[in-house]
C-alpha cells in the first residue's frame, strides 16, 4: 500500500490523486496512477486549479482511473492478471469494479472509502465485487 500511496503522488489530477499496484503473489506485475491518456497532457498544466472539464456526472471526462491504467498496463505488456491482488488507495467506483470483475482480479485492498470521498451513501464498487465473490478489504496499518 505504501507504494499505491507514493504513486498516487504522481498524478496531474487537481481532484484527486489515487495510486494502484498489481501483485501475483508476492511480485509487483503493474501499477497505475489516475490521469489522462499516455501523450495527451497533464490536467494541472494544461487546465490550471480547475482541472480538465467534468463529464455530466461530475467526474473528470478526459482521465483513466488509476485500477484502469494498472490493469491496461499489465494487459498491454502481456502480465497474467487473473488471480491476482491489487491495491488501491481509493475503493473501485462501480466502472473500475466491473473492469477488475471481468479481469478476474481475486481480491482488492483499498485504504480510503470512494462513497465518502464522492458523498454518496455506499461504496458501490465495493458492494458490487464482494456481491460476485471478490475479496475486498479496507488496509489497515495495524
Amino acid at each position: 500500500m505504501d507504494l499505491a500511496v507514493s504513486l498516487a503522488k504522481r498524478s496531474h489530477c487537481v481532484k484527486a490523486q489515487v495510486g494502484a499496484v498489481l501483485t501475483n503473489e508476492t511480485r509487483i506485475i503493474s501499477i497505475g496512477y489516475n490521469g489522462p491518456p499516455a501523450g495527451t497532457h497533464n490536467c494541472d498544466e494544461d487546465f490550471g486549479q480547475t482541472g480538465c472539464p467534468r463529464d455530466s456526472k461530475g467526474s473528470c471526462s478526459l482521465a483513466l482511473h488509476a485500477e484502469q491504467n494498472a490493469i491496461l498496463y499489465a494487459a498491454k505488456n502481456g502480465a497474467k492478471v487473473e488471480d491476482s491482488t491489487l491495491y488501491v488507495t481509493l475503493s473501485p467506483c462501480i466502472a473500475c469494479a466491473r473492469v477488475i470483475y471481468s479481469m478476474k482480479i481475486r481480491k482488492v485492498v483499498y485504504l480510503d472509502s470512494y462513497a465518502k470521498y464522492k458523498g454518496i451513501p455506499s461504496d458501490e464498487g465495493v458492494d458490487f465485487l464482494r456481491q460476485f465473490g471478490v475479496e475486498v478489504i479496507q488496509y489497515s496499518k495495524e
